[in-house]
């Protein structure tokens, strides 16, 4: 079962562009863990200061070896680096996987495939 991490954090800045690039051996080790499929850090375009971030991970024991990894914990330590606003983090567990679009192109919001 899959498991994706959604969420945004607010920084005191106007640009969180430098943040995101000194982050970038983080991220790309983030990406070097079992299970990592997605690990990403955004700019929102239109709110300043805010970082978008998204993860995906294959299992629950994936995401908590990363929890426990020097990854995740050097990432916390440069993202202190910076003072923050505030933030919300969550995580999903999905059950079921499907492409957006049927064969005829066709974007669905119903499950079709099972």
């Amino acid at each position: 079962m899959a498991i994706i991490i959604a969420g945004y954090a607010d920084f005191d800045m106007d640009d969180v562009s430098k943040l995101i690039q000194t982050a970038r051996a983080h991220i790309e080790g983030a990406y070097t863990e079992k299970g990592c499929i997605h690990y990403i850090w955004t700019a929102d375009p239109f709110v300043p200061g805010r970082l978008h971030v998204y993860e995906e991970w294959v299992e629950e024991a994936d995401l908590a070896a990363h929890f426990s990894d020097h990854w995740y914990k050097d990432m916390g330590a440069h993202l202190a680096k910076y003072p923050r606003k505030g933030s919300d983090f969550k995580k999903y567990r999905v059950d079921l996987i499907e492409p957006v679009y049927d064969d005829t192109g066709t974007p669905r919001a119903d499950f079709f495939t099972a």
